[in-house]
């Protein structure tokens, strides 16, 4: 376990490297999306069996076009996936997650493939193939689903966002409540919460397929293995990304506005912008910033809490009618 703990801490040091870089242009945000929806859309696939090549993939969903001697199926799950991948930033900025995420995930990905399953649960039994543990058995999928969605909006405070991200994929696996795309969609709702707690999006390639199978059948008695393994994923993940943003700014920009006159010394960007934006407008909410520091809302949340912590913001007076007050520290201009 205390490999797993360091794992977390490596991921949380490699968060706030990238939180520096933070908030980005909207070009680069845009651009950076664009990256992960073919990265994301063509590993995924490629774990199931999907023969397009990553280039194949950008093509496919960016340009329309189809490739000369491979399946229409494997056409359809790229668009699809991409389409359920751009739902994806909808709903991390919901207040929490529902059913309905899960079944509209699932039918963007698969409406093309097969249009009577594609949102809805399915009323057979399956088996998996190579696994010795059954699936949730087709009578009790929606009673099941409904408890997961209770047990991540509840756990969202209070679990580390790999572990969250890492159990959430693994029991939505363990109920396997669609005929098909399980997978897939359990690697979006992993990414999903990843999103909504300031991480980015993990890759998880298909040459470690059998590490991910293997992770996951093993998790049905050690869940540490998965969580471990899905730690690395956000680790590599995260060194890709720190590699692209260095090779396209070498230094970051640590000022921030004359406006805030506290000591900043060893925040982030991102918290640097929260306290700019709270000295501009102390009344702000929490929906209101966001949209102002163009940053999610649990991102918003998550810094405020840090700011509270380390002193530099006070709330006062209620959530609804309050404001925030910046704290003098000693020694400010």
């Amino acid at each position: 376990m205390s490999g797993i703990i360091d794992k977390l801490k490596k991921a949380d040091e490699n968060n706030r490297q990238l939180s520096a870089y933070r908030p980005l242009p909207p070009e680069t945000l845009k651009s950076l999306r664009e990256y992960y929806r073919v990265g994301l859309t063509y590993t995924s696939n490629a774990l199931e069996g999907n023969s397009l090549t990553e280039s194949e993939t950008k093509v496919v969903i960016e340009d329309g076009l189809t490739i000369e001697g491979k399946p229409l199926r494997d056409h359809f799950e790229a668009v699809g996936h991409a389409k359920a991948y751009d739902y994806l930033y909808q709903v991390t900025e919901k207040e929490c997650m529902a059913e309905e995420d899960i079944l509209t995930l699932h039918r963007l990905f698969y409406q093309q493939i097969d249009a009577d399953h594609a949102g809805q649960y399915r009323q057979v039994r399956v088996y998996i193939s190579g696994s010795r543990y059954a699936v949730t058995a087709a009578s009790k999928i929606p009673a099941e689903i409904r408890k997961l969605i209770k047990w991540y909006n509840e756990s969202e405070k209070n679990l580390h966002p790999i572990e969250l991200a890492a159990t959430l994929h693994q029991r939505f696996v363990f109920i396997h409540p669609f005929i098909d795309g399980n997978g897939r969609v359990a690697r979006l709702l992993m990414n999903f919460a990843l999103l909504r707690n300031g991480y980015t999006i993990a890759i998880i390639p298909a040459i470690l397929r059998h590490e991910y199978i293997y992770s996951l059948e093993t998790a049905h008695t050690r869940p540490e293995v998965f969580v471990d393994f899905i730690a690395d994923r956000v680790i590599a993940t995260q060194l890709d990304l720190l590699r692209l943003m260095r090779e396209d700014n070498d230094t970051v920009n640590d000022t921030v506005n004359d406006t805030v006159k506290v000591d900043v010394a060893g925040l982030s960007k991102t918290e640097q912008t929260i306290l700019q934006a709270i000295s501009l407008h102390p009344d702000y909410t929490y929906e209101k910033l966001a949209s102002y520091c163009k940053l999610s809302r649990p991102t918003i949340a998550r810094t405020i809490k840090t700011l509270q912590s380390r002193e530099f913001i006070r709330r006062i007076g209620s959530d609804k009618t309050g404001h925030w007050e910046i704290i003098r520290k000693e020694g400010e201009v």
